[in-house]
């Protein structure tokens, strides 16, 4: 026996970034309460029944296995999560995010906690603007009428304004916008960890550096200068034959692209390492396999100071890692930053994950997540 419920909700938000808290309230209910299977355009509208700044307003049709008691419920957790304080007064007030049910099922309830229909949607055009969107035809119980007739029917004076912005039904919808995505660091600062984390989480083709087979690293860190050379060409020519064979092979089972590099970090790595006259010759032959490669649609930096960088290479415990200085590792910090810096046109973000665990705290893993996700909605505006 099916015991799935077809669930509609009402979202609105008219405080701090709009957009941005009802994106993260639909994933929340994506996770916490059921599927989503439709989400309306955004509409702006004025508040009703009392004088603060525009709302956001959308619904959602969702697919739930929760009883309408413990939805209730689900919904009020995942509102006092995001910021939502209720009080005892009556009367309407600014909210960063407000959830109504307005449809159960067909269900008719008139409990003290939960009244089924929503006793007021079709006094409201913010309400059933969007419902009819992604309802047009759904019947209200009681009223015997669809969405399509209450809004004719609406008295309501306050005209919702149809906007151009889009909200997604999961965080894998919305990185789907991209094709490649680039998680950047210095080294120990979790980069491959988080790309993994990422393909996993959201379906995306998976494109790792290959450094563990480079024969030269072991042997540069016991002679920089003799091996810095040989070492940085290597680097420069397996990163440049590894993303023309990954990043020109689409997946069509996977929805975007994420690696735990971006080519730019040879030029990085290789001003530190590289005398003045090796440099030059390096910078003509970089430029030149440069221009070849994909560039990132967002290019993610995970900074962490050199004290917490040095104590992450301790704890992971390569052989040939263990010498690295604290002097060479502040250098390459700078170096990005510097870089980053020097492309104001690039889709560049920079996260401070110093204080953050995200491979063992899986909050710590949504702070980071909830900056991706911000950025990429704006990117993809």
């Amino acid at each position: 026996m099916d015991d799935t419920n077809t669930v509609y909700l009402s979202l609105g938000s008219n405080l701090g970034d709009k957009l941005s808290m009802l994106q993260e309230a639909i994933y929340r209910i994506d996770k916490q309460v059921g599927k989503i299977s439709a989400v309306s355009p955004v509409y702006q509208s004025a508040a009703w029944g009392f004088e603060s700044d525009d709302f956001f307003n959308i619904c959602l049709a969702v697919s739930s296995k929760l009883t309408a008691p413990r939805l209730l419920k689900q919904l009020m957790d995942i509102e006092s999560s995001l910021g939502r304080s209720r009080t005892d007064g009556k009367g309407y007030s600014a909210r960063c995010i407000d959830i109504d049910i307005l449809y159960y099922n067909r269900m008719i309830l008139n409990s003290e906690q939960l009244t089924l229909p929503h006793p007021s949607l079709q006094d409201r055009r913010f309400v059933l603007r969007p419902l009819s969107d992604i309802a047009p035809q759904f019947y209200h119980p009681i009223l015997k009428k669809d969405s399509r007739n209450l809004l004719q029917e609406c008295k309501d004076e306050i005209i919702p304004k149809k906007t151009n912005l889009v909200l997604f039904k999961n965080r894998t919808e919305l990185f789907s916008q991209l094709q490649f995505l680039a998680i950047e660091g210095n080294i120990g600062a979790g980069k491959t960890t988080l790309a993994k984390r990422i393909a996993k989480d959201f379906n995306a083709k998976l494109i790792l550096e290959r450094f563990a087979d480079n024969p030269f690293l072991p042997k540069f860190y016991e002679d920089q200068s003799r091996y810095a050379f040989p070492l940085e060409m290597s680097f420069l020519a397996d990163r440049y034959q590894q993303f023309i064979d990954d990043t020109t092979q689409l997946d069509l089972f996977k929805k975007f692209m994420v690696s735990d590099y971006d080519i730019y970090k040879s030029l990085i790595f290789a001003k530190i390492t590289l005398q003045e006259v090796e440099f030059s010759l390096y910078r003509k032959i970089f430029d030149f396999m440069y221009r070849e490669v994909k560039k990132p649609d967002v290019y993610v930096f995970l900074y962490q100071n050199t004290d917490r960088l040095l104590d992450n290479i301790k704890k992971r415990g390569r052989d040939y890692e263990q010498e690295i200085s604290f002097e060479y590792l502040d250098k390459i910090n700078r170096g990005y930053l510097d870089y980053i810096k020097s492309q104001p046109s690039q889709n560049s973000l920079i996260i401070d994950v110093t204080d953050l665990d995200f491979v063992e705290n899986e909050k710590d893993y949504e702070t980071v997540m909830n900056q991706i996700q911000q950025y990429v909605m704006n990117w993809s505006f």
